[in-house]
C-alpha cells in the first residue's frame, strides 16, 4: 500500500471521529451516551454478560466497564443476575426501559446515518458498511 494512500485514511478516520464526537455531543442522538449504547446493544444482540466479558469485546479495562454497568443500573436500564456457581459473580441483563432507551437511540442514530448517506447509491452504502465492518474486525486479528 503506497504512504499517500495509508496517509488519506489515518487523516480521515481522525476527521470523522472528530466530527462524530463533535456531532453527537451537540447533538445528542437519544438519552444515551456512545458507552451507554454500545454496551446496551451488545446484551440485546447476544444476551446477559458479566463486566469481564464486557471489558474483553471491548477492550477496556474492567473498572472502566463496571462503571458504565453501574450507571446503567443506576438509571433502571440493567438489573444484575447472581451466578449460582460463584456468588461473587454476576452478569447485567437489560430491563424493558433500557430495551426502550436502546431503540429510540438506535432509530435516532439511524436516522442521522440515513440524512449523511442520503445522496449515496445503495451500492456504495453496502461497500461502506462492509469495509467499516471489515476494518473494525481488524482490531481482533
Amino acid at each position: 500500500m503506497n504512504e499517500n494512500t495509508l496517509e488519506t485514511i489515518e487523516l480521515e478516520l481522525a476527521v470523522i471521529i472528530r466530527r462524530t464526537t463533535s456531532i453527537t455531543t451537540r447533538n445528542k442522538l437519544g438519552n444515551l451516551d456512545r458507552s451507554a449504547y454500545l454496551l446496551l446493544q451488545r446484551i440485546v444482540s447476544r444476551g446477559s454478560a458479566g463486566v469481564k466479558t464486557l471489558a474483553d469485546e471491548f477492550q477496556l479495562d474492567i473498572s472502566t466497564v463496571s462503571r458504565q454497568a453501574a450507571a446503567l443500573e443506576q438509571k433502571g436500564y440493567v438489573y444484575r443476575i447472581q451466578d449460582l456457581q460463584d456468588g461473587r459473580f454476576h452478569t447485567y441483563e437489560i430491563t424493558e426501559l433500557g430495551k426502550k432507551e436502546w431503540a429510540e437511540a438506535k432509530q435516532a442514530r439511524i436516522g442521522r446515518v440515513s440524512e449523511l448517506l442520503q445522496k449515496w447509491t445503495e451500492e456504495e452504502k453496502e461497500t461502506f458498511g462492509r469495509l467499516l465492518k471489515k476494518y473494525n474486525q481488524a482490531f481482533f486479528e
